[in-house]
């Protein structure tokens, strides 16, 4: 939970807490065991969310409306107000009766041959589609400047410089809107990259020249 950014950990009706192989376990998420709240049934555990979600890797005959994890994650963020997904336990998963406590009944997509996942590896999967529901920027991502037209159109008229004067190409090729088409295939170019083959084609230029 805590990668992920959660924190409203509630527990319900727990055999066992505080439990120390637990603490060992949540090594240096222990803040988010240690503010766990314990509920006494599921009912008091989701009293103050606007939605709940059941999550079971079982179909039901009859259940709430049926949604994959992702779709969930989605409706779950853009919701306003407290929601909760519910995890029933490691041996027997959610009751019936429990299932119907909440408004949606979630799957996590997996192999027909081979669907199993432990409560852990659900809990983690779950909150990872949360997160990126609502942060999918990656923390080390580059922010650097994009290039603008105007940019681009100083690095074409630059090739077409430099193949002319070189030799590469006639002044009436065609050759000039294959690299248009390149560049328009690269979906995100930088100022500082059309810089350096700007920098570039001026070297090369100038070693031609003298």
């Amino acid at each position: 939970m805590k990668t992920m950014g959660l924190t409203d950990l509630r527990l319900v009706a727990p055999e066992r807490y505080p439990a120390k192989e637990a603490q060992w376990m949540a090594t240096n998420a222990g803040d988010v065991l240690d503010n766990a709240r314990i509920h006494p049934t599921l009912e008091d555990s989701i009293k103050d969310c606007v939605a709940a979600f059941a999550m079971s890797a079982r179909g039901r005959e009859w259940s709430p409306q049926v949604l994959d994890v992702r779709s969930a994650a989605q409706q779950a963020t853009q919701t306003e107000g407290q929601v909760a997904f519910v995890f029933g336990n490691e041996m027997a998963g959610l009751t019936n009766e429990e299932m119907f406590a909440c408004q949606y009944l979630v799957h996590i997509p997996a192999s027909r041959e081979f669907s199993s996942l432990n409560l852990a590896q659900a809990v983690q999967v779950v909150a990872y589609e949360l997160h990126m529901a609502v942060d999918p920027a990656m923390p080390f991502a580059r922010t650097e400047r994009r290039a603008t037209v105007e940019d681009l159109e100083g690095l074409y008229a630059h090739l077409e410089q430099a193949a002319v004067v070189t030799g590469f190409i006639a002044p009436s090729s065609r050759l000039r809107e294959r690299w248009r088409r390149l560049f328009s295939r690269v979906p995100a170019i930088e100022r500082e990259e059309v810089n350096i083959l700007r920098g570039l084609l001026k070297a090369l230029m100038s070693k031609w020249n003298s």
